[in-house]
């Protein structure tokens, strides 16, 4: 076989022609997968009540399930159901966010569990209500315990976003599997794809490590 890696240099414009749909759908999964999360972790840390079941139900259903099944299940299953049309980034938003949503949920759940029940107890004892207890006491410290878990998740889910290309949605594995198919440099293509998300994730990853720091 002859392999040019000069080519895997030249294709790399191409590849990042579809960074910005990769980022762009990442970082509105991940944060509609936070607001989710969040409301399903706080609900899953009380033990009790229909809002846990539910709760329950989703986080088990999601991580029960393939990301790319679900993509696929949003962008053509539920349209026909409903007769509607749904582009292919929004479909692919959605499935990020609900798949990042369950298992925000328990980066949740567990970071709240982790806070000792004697902050509760203390916010009551000084006649602090719930919302009180939970926005002063508990949120806060419980932030910087998901702040790791929530940094692992978000690169997660920009290495996800590679299976939206089922549903045709352009980020980078789409416009490398594009460039392959035009000109049938498989390895230098594809190597150069798994650079860029590597440089991509690592460079992130250094930046959350620093956030973290700082945060300590």
């Amino acid at each position: 076989m002859d392999i040019q890696w000069s080519f895997a240099i030249k294709v790399i414009p191409t590849i990042l022609n579809g960074l910005k749909n990769t980022l762009i759908i990442a970082a509105l999964g991940i944060m509609s997968g936070f607001i989710i999360g969040l409301i399903a972790g706080v609900a899953g840390s009380g033990k009790h009540g229909i809002a846990y079941k539910i709760s329950t139900l989703y986080v088990g259903l999601i991580r029960g399930t393939p990301l790319m099944v679900q993509a696929l299940y949003i962008y053509f299953a539920i349209p026909t159901m409903l007769h509607f049309e749904l582009n292919s980034m929004t479909a692919g938003i959605l499935a990020i966010g609900l798949n990042s949503g369950a298992y925000i949920s328990e980066i949740v759940r567990g970071a709240i569990l982790s806070i000792d029940i004697g902050q509760n107890e203390a916010g009551i004892c000084l006649g602090l209500s719930r919302m009180q207890i939970n926005t002063s006491i508990i949120f806060p410290q419980a932030l910087k315990i998901m702040l790791p878990g929530l940094g692992n998740q978000f690169i997660i889910s920009i290495k996800d976003t590679s299976l939206l290309t089922a549903i045709g949605v352009a980020e980078m594995t789409h416009q490398a599997s594009r460039a392959v198919t035009t000109t049938f440099r498989t390895v230098e293509t594809y190597t150069a794809l798994a650079l860029v998300y590597l440089v991509l994730c690592n460079g992130l990853s250094f930046l959350l490590k620093k956030m973290e720091e700082r945060m300590k």
